[in-house]
């Protein structure tokens, strides 16, 4: 790998937004109704945590690979145990929900007694943990039986209080700092002082070794008591009194007299930029020692955010897991600009943001389908700048939009071209201070050069065989969808209807994966032949990338029959929710899936959607570790399971507007930009089935509700029961562009 220490800066403005610097106690500038509701303390990180009980080769089902640690509203630093190597300590970096080793770079842990053996590479310790409050902004466990540890942070800072047990005289701090979640090939630590560090060490590599992930980070730490010794170690061997480690598998180490005093605190902050930016980041933003002042503010910053959505009425369970969801939709993307503005672009060079945030962290195969839709409407200031920092990330790297992106490397992980999608839903949702005639350019270059790359990774790989009708059947399914919602883009950002009638023409090409013979989609070889039914599917059967072209119901629909024939399909897709890739049912842990259920509004049988969402919420969603049906994928998880039990899910990509199932909670109040708030009222946990619906007071008989009926707030009254109304919201046509 090839790391950019010494770099030429260039600047990336954008003048619809006015430059700031934030700084630790600069809150979010918007309102919310419950002055003084602590929202953070609602919500349980422990979610996801665990998986249920499948092999290591299987933790991708039913697993959540979230973690319990303390993270800032899409900051820079997640301090916490990771998934994948919990026992090495907490860590200062790791992706919510992401399903491959990753990241896990400098972790920390503290110890009884001197230190008499080396940690090498940090995996030989059993810390058994024990929880004590997992929130948001807080973590506080026991490990080692009895150290107490709690951890919390600032937007680019991490901070923990150690507590020692009564009896104990020595204590010792290890900081890994040649290991991470992965395998690393460049590490470098320092003591620089008393009570003092700093180093940087590479990323090492996602989803497998064949992908390695360019980014250096870059660490400094201190103490608040003086160590009575301190060292390094490297390998098997402890090096006392040494100022400095390299390489992998090394670390520093400090030792404390704990006798009388039993309390140590420790603090660090990160950059992906330069040492000297670390440095800046720790002094800008976690001054002192305060640890319970620094934990208030960053749960404050988290109230903020999560009061967005007001719930109320409903059980304390179903409460505390729709927070812990909309926590999860609000960790990622994270910004990854320094306090100065500085930031690694995609060249490998340090540029500065100038009137906004730069953003990483996308995982768009995933995020297109539920959680950019739902930052777009709460918080459309930093969705902006997400889709500012994505254009940006594509003219520096090739001038393609990238599908994954890890800090500042694109790793090409997954299918299709999702981002041009989530560049859509941004709009389409109410995130629109960016340069849409830049993004549109963007977006047209993916979709029509053959060869349009974003680093390495070709932005379409099968561009040409896609037109001709012989990609990969889930790949090009992809890219329909990605061709509609450029389409819709072009339409509503710049009024291009030419363009907008070209990419809609595209949008069709699904059609030529359709067999009759069978029934299905299915893929091509370059002769017109047919593939094997299966061939092509990936991460899902061919029974689920059969619904994927949710601009199109009704014409999906039509090929097969008609709604009688959908509905049998339907009935019979849904007998079992938890299957796996293989498996030819729906998988509510999966991404492919998630916009199925509301299939049922097209073919005039809304109340098995209404009925459908809440068993699947009901059985494969809880209040525990083992409490998701797949990885949460940087909040696309936990921003379903918000709109599904607001009762209303983002169906089309590209269009703002909503498929309408039912709520869980009494009461809900939405608070949309410029201060207009949408209130939703007569939810229910146990009734699902809608029999009436009024918008602002008038009757609304249909299961879809364009965006612009909501957008100014108002109020949406539900009536629900216990019993279908197999007549309401029939007999009218659901969106379908044919």
């Amino acid at each position: 790998m090839t790391f950019i220490q010494k770099a030429k800066k260039s600047v990336v403005p954008r003048a619809l937004i006015t430059a700031g610097i934030a700084c630790l106690v600069a809150i979010p500038n918007f309102t919310f109704a419950q002055v003084g509701v602590n929202y953070a303390d609602k919500v349980n990180t422990q979610i996801g945590n665990l998986g249920k009980g499948h092999g290591v080769h299987e933790r991708y089902l039913e697993a959540g690979y979230t973690f319990p640690g303390a993270l800032y509203p899409m900051g820079l630093v997640q301090f916490t145990p990771t998934f994948f190597e919990a026992d090495r300590g907490f860590v200062v970096n790791q992706l919510s929900g992401a399903g491959c080793d990753h990241m896990g770079n400098f972790p920390t842990l503290p110890l009884k007694g001197e230190l008499t053996q080396s940690p090498d590479g940090m995996t030989g310790f059993k810390p058994n943990y024990k929880v004590q409050k997992a929130v948001a902004g807080y973590y506080n466990t026991t490990l080692f039986d009895d150290i107490q540890a709690r951890l919390t942070v600032t937007k680019r800072t991490g901070m923990a209080e150690y507590t020692y047990p009564a009896g104990e005289k020595r204590a010792t701090i290890v900081i890994g700092s040649g290991t991470n979640g992965t395998v690393l090939s460049e590490a470098n630590i320092n003591i620089t002082g008393a009570g003092a560090c700093e180093g940087y060490a590479d990323g090492g590599y996602f989803c497998g070794k064949e992908q390695p992930v360019n980014y250096r980070v870059y660490f400094v730490a201190k103490f608040d008591v003086t160590p009575v010794a301190s060292g390094t170690w490297s390998g098997k061997n402890i090096q006392a009194g040494s100022k400095s480690a390299v390489g992998a598998n090394t670390g520093a180490y400090f030792t404390f007299n704990v006798a009388e005093n039993k309390i140590i605190r420790y603090k660090f902050a990160i950059s992906y930029v330069s040492l000297a930016n670390a440095r800046l980041n720790l002094a800008a933003e976690n001054k002192g020692w305060d640890f319970n002042t620094v934990k208030a503010q960053t749960q404050s910053a988290w109230n903020k955010y999560l009061g967005k959505i007001e719930v109320s009425g409903g059980s304390a369970d179903l409460t505390t897991q729709f927070y812990s969801h909309l926590y999860h939709a609000l960790a990622h993307p994270n910004i990854s600009n320094d306090i100065n503005g500085e930031y690694i672009g995609a060249d490998y060079k340090v540029h500065k943001a100038v009137g906004f945030d730069n953003y990483t962290s996308f995982s768009n195969w995933d995020t297109y389908r539920t959680q950019i839709q739902l930052m777009a409407l709460l918080a459309p200031k930093e969705a902006s700048d997400v889709i500012t920092s994505t254009v940006n990330f594509a003219n520096m790297s090739g001038g393609g939009l990238p599908r994954w992106v890890m800090a500042s490397t694109e790793t090409g992980i997954m299918q299709g071209d999702p981002t041009s999608i989530v560049i859509a839903n941004a709009y389409a949702f109410g995130a629109k201070s960016f340069d849409t005639k830049a993004a549109l350019q963007v977006m047209r270059r993916g979709a029509e050069i053959p060869g349009t790359k974003s680093q390495d990774r070709l932005t379409r790989p099968q561009l040409e065989e896609y037109w001709k009708g012989y990609a990969d059947a889930s790949r090009s399914l992809e890219y329909t969808s990605a061709d509609f919602a450029i389409g819709q883009f072009a339409l509503q950002s710049q009024k291009q209807t030419a363009t907008y009638q070209k990419y809609l023409e595209r949008s069709r090409l699904w059609k030529k994966l359709y067999d009759p013979g069978t029934k299905w989609l299915r893929g091509r070889t370059a002769d017109g032949g047919w593939k094997g039914q299966n061939d092509d599917m990936r991460e899902a059967s061919y029974k689920s990338y059969f619904w994927m072209v949710p601009y199109n119901i009704k014409g999906l629909v039509d090929t097969i029959g008609g709604p009688e024939a959908a509905d049998k399909r339907l009935d019979e897709y849904f007998e079992k929710l938890n299957a796996n890739y293989h498996e030819e049912w729906f998988a509510a842990g999966n991404e492919p899936d998630f916009q199925v259920p509301w299939t049922y509004n097209w073919i005039g049988k809304p109340y098995k959607t209404q009925a459908l969402i809440r068993r699947i919420v009901k059985e494969q969603y809880s209040n525990r570790p083992m409490g998701l049906p797949g990885n949460d994928d940087l909040g696309a998880m936990g921003a379903w399971y918000v709109f599904a039990n607001v009762g209303m899910f983002p169906m089309i990509p590209g269009v703002g507007g909503f498929s309408v199932n039912s709520p869980a909670f009494p009461l809900i109040k939405v608070h949309l930009k410029n201060g207009k708030v949408l209130t939703i009222k007569g939810g229910s946990e146990h009734k699902p089935y809608v029999t009436s619906l009024k918008i602002n007071g008038k009757t609304w008989n249909n299961p879809w509700i364009p965006l612009k009926q909501l957008e100014n707030g108002g109020t949406v009254d539900f009536s629900l029961s216990d019993y279908p109304d197999k007549n309401w919201g029939t007999g009218i046509e659901q969106p379908s562009y044919r």
